[in-house]
This record gives C-alpha cells, sequence and structure tokens, in this order.
C-alpha cells in the first residue's frame, strides 16, 4: 500500500533542519551542512554523487532504506532552488545539475506556473501551483502504487504534518547546535496528531528515529 513518507531528514539537537541565513552560497544556511556528514559518509549516498566507498553500516542502512519504494517526490520551491518569484530566463534547474539523484517524477511547490521538466536519469520537475493536496494526489497517481517521499524543506514538511497526510517520519538527529534556523516542530503538537516513536538507534554520527502517524 502507497504510504507518505519523510525519509533521512537531518536535524539538529536543538531542532534545526537547516540553518541561518540560507543563500546560494550556503544552501543549508550557517552550519547546516554539518547536520549531512552522517550521510554523506555511507556508501549509499556515495553512490547518488557518482563515488566508490563509504559505510556500509547502521547509518548506510537507513540511508539506503530511505530510497526504498519510493514511486515519486514532493519539494517545496526552497528545496528546488534559490530562486524567488516568478521564475526568470535563462530558468533555474535545480541544484542537482543534469541529472538529479530522484529518478522518478518530483512534483514541486509553488505560487508561480512553469512547464515540466525532464533530466537526464528519469527525474523530471512538475510544478504545481495549487496547493499540497493537489500535488500529493498527483504524486499519488504519478507512484503508481508506491510511497510519495517528501522531501523538503521544513515549511513543506510541516505543512503535510499538520494535515496530517505523513505516514511515517524519519530523523536523523545530529550531534549539532545550530541556535537558528528552521525548526520542524516549533508549534506542532505531534502526540495531538497522532504521531509516535517506533523505532530508534543510535550511531557514531547521528540518532535514528522513526515516527508513524497513529
Amino acid at each position: 500500500m502507497s504510504r507518505v513518507r519523510v525519509a533521512a531528514l537531518s536535524m539538529s539537537i536543538d531542532g534545526f533542519c537547516a540553518g541561518p541565513r540560507q543563500s546560494l552560497e550556503a544552501p543549508l544556511g550557517g552550519g547546516g551542512l554539518a547536520l549531512h556528514e552522517w550521510a554523506l559518509a555511507t556508501a549509499t549516498f556515495r553512490r547518488m554523487f557518482g563515488e566508490s566507498g563509504g559505510a556500509t553500516d547502521v547509518d548506510d542502512h537507513y540511508a539506503a532504506r530511505s530510497f526504498d519504494n519510493v514511486g515519486a517526490w514532493i519539494l517545496g520551491r526552497n528545496m528546488f532552488g534559490p530562486v524567488r518569484g516568478p521564475w526568470s530566463e535563462p530558468a533555474w534547474n535545480g541544484w542537482w545539475g543534469e541529472e538529479p539523484p530522484y529518478h522518478v517524477p518530483v512534483f514541486v511547490l509553488t505560487h508561480h506556473a512553469r512547464a515540466p521538466l525532464a533530466m537526464r536519469g528519469g527525474t523530471t520537475f512538475h510544478f504545481v501551483t495549487d496547493g499540497i493536496d493537489a500535488a500529493l494526489a498527483r504524486a499519488r497517481q504519478a507512484a503508481g502504487g508506491r510511497d510519495v517521499r517528501i522531501g523538503g524543506g521544513v515549511a513543506s514538511v510541516r505543512q503535510y504534518l499538520q494535515r496530517r497526510l505523513i505516514d511515517e517520519m524519519h530523523l536523523a538527529v545530529t550531534p549539532v547546535v545550530l541556535g537558528a534556523g528552521e525548526s520542524l516542530f516549533g508549534g506542532l503538537d505531534l502526540l495531538a496528531l497522532g504521531y509516535r516513536c517506533v523505532e530508534h538507534q543510535a550511531t557514531g554520527r547521528a540518532t535514528h528515529v522513526v515516527l508513524q502517524r497513529a
């Protein structure tokens, strides 16, 4: 059965999934890159960037699991790129170069219409202007019974959480303090929304926590 999932979402000890002062040069904000050191060390993520080696440990298990059975993604516009407002020319085509790591349809939440963008490796970006429900309906259809992965950013994840539309969420809580940035859970009552911790495992780089909706 198709599920809506958040997976391999890195979070600091103080609850931020991106640091302050995000920019084109620092898309993860000040200190934000440190949140992802657990993932960048794994064999799974090294393969994504055409590199060999990497850890094949518990961290790698969670990294690999994050891609299992994913048939479509949903991204907020910030996750697609730094451009704000109407699309300019030449149009921004994403952070990832000519072959993004998704390899399935990706639905980008935006207020500004744009034609679908087909990239190498099977990724096609579809730009959705009529809200999170429309994006989810289109992603479910495109996934063909496989899971829909909400890739972020934080604002998009929070919208789906508030609507109780996320079935499962895997967080990698890293031993990093950011002090400020994008808070994932600020102002949200996860218990009232029906989420419970069903799995947790610590490594030297992160504590992996899995939440599920009752």
